[in-house]
């Protein structure tokens, strides 16, 4: 039997290109003034938190410590203490975390399936969720008066369903102004809600050959100027092209946008939909809009299975470390299921790494027979994960 491999956690994180990441903790300066504690070692520490769940400090330290005979192929040599994983938590750069995801997006977008639509356009949805916080305890994160919060802004390519932009925020930052500062590719669509409705956006966008897809506003003023033929079959019941009778600083919105109306058997009630995109049958359009749905499967998967409802750092910075190590783990899990012949389901696939994070057996063999016998004892020791 060839036990030449190092446990399931020590593969996974041979996924992250370790020469990469040393560059990345150069870059932002995350370990000057280290005595010992590295920032590799912080980065198995938090990956752990993630993985197995952990609820506090006390389990992350405690948890690695009971397989201190096991951590060498991690990379490390001990488990930290609570105050040494605190401390880095709370003053080493978050940004280093940051630039680690973007380059393990780049792993996984090379191994990501195709989108379900037969278009070319890149889709992508765009929307928040808000994380709420104690106030008293998260005092720099203004959401109300009783209440603090941050909030994952984060933009969902459905092509595999990864995330390709994330930004945290205090929870009283509104959608629009994020959407606002970010860049498309041409030719893009973006389906988004009524949240991000700004009609000086949509008139860039439409200059810019960027569509949208969104819900109309029930107090929206326009005028109709061309009404489609609709489907025999189905459940379209308006494909209207319209102009808006508004102004927006002192200038008139200009473009031409299409209006469909969708009827909804569920709920006996009528979903009406806004977009710049003229050319695409209505039918595809009320499919686009419900591919938004991914997204709201995205944030649920998130605060379900892995560690962003409640933190182990009450800093800031600790905050936005502890999430953005959550979003490189979901990375992490889309590579895996993208990687395996099995349909994973999300939540079976981070229950059963939990309860195998220290097995010795071979990642890419596991993923595809996960319940075959794994082998018994470590490896040898001159494989060990560095």
């Amino acid at each position: 039997m060839n036990l030449r491999h190092g446990s399931l956690f020590s593969q996974l994180l041979g996924i992250v290109n370790r020469g990469l990441f040393e560059r990345m903790v150069r870059e932002t300066g995350a370990e000057k003034g280290a005595k010992g504690f590295g920032c590799w070692d912080q980065l198995v520490a938090m990956l752990f938190c993630q993985l197995a769940q952990a609820r506090s400090l006390r389990e992350i330290t405690g948890g690695l410590q009971c397989c201190e005979g096991k951590l060498r192929h991690l990379g490390i040599e001990r488990a930290p203490g609570r105050s040494t994983l605190s401390y880095a938590n709370a003053k080493r750069p978050w940004q280093l975390f940051e630039k680690l995801f973007y380059s393990l997006l780049e792993t996984s977008q090379g191994a990501r399936p195709g989108g379900r639509f037969r278009f070319k356009n890149k889709l992508v949805s765009m929307d928040s969720t808000i994380i709420e916080l104690c106030a008293t305890m998260f005092d720099w994160a203004n959401y109300r008066q009783v209440k603090g919060a941050v909030k994952l802004h984060l933009l969902l390519d459905h092509d595999g369903y990864l995330p390709t932009y994330a930004l945290v925020t205090e929870g009283a930052v509104a959608d629009v102004s994020v959407a606002q500062r970010l860049a498309f590719a041409k030719g893009s669509i973006v389906v988004i809600d009524r949240g991000y409705n700004d009609y000086l956006m949509f008139e860039r966008w439409s200059r810019d050959g960027i569509f949208f897809v969104t819900r109309l506003k029930e107090n929206a003023s326009y005028v109709v100027t061309e009404r489609r033929p609709l489907p025999q079959r189905g459940a379209i019941r308006a494909d209207e092209l319209i102009e808006f009778q508004v102004f927006h600083a002192g200038r008139k919105v200009v473009h031409t946008y299409r209006r469909v109306e969708v009827w909804l058997e569920d709920k006996q009630q009528s979903l009406v939909l806004l977009t710049n995109q003229l050319d695409f049958g209505a039918t595809t359009i009320a499919a686009i809009y419900k591919e938004r749905w991914q997204i709201e499967l995205f944030f649920k998967a998130l605060k379900q299975n892995l560690k962003i409802k409640t933190f182990i750092g009450t800093s800031a910075n600790a905050v936005h470390i502890q999430i953005w190590t959550a979003l490189i783990v979901m990375l992490l899990l889309k590579y895996l299921q993208f990687s395996s012949k099995l349909a994973w389901a999300l939540s079976n696939l981070v229950a059963l790494l939990r309860w195998n994070l220290f097995t010795y057996r071979d990642l890419w063999q596991w993923i595809d027979k996960p319940f075959h016998t794994p082998p018994e004892g470590p490896p040898d020791p001159q494989f060990a994960f560095f």
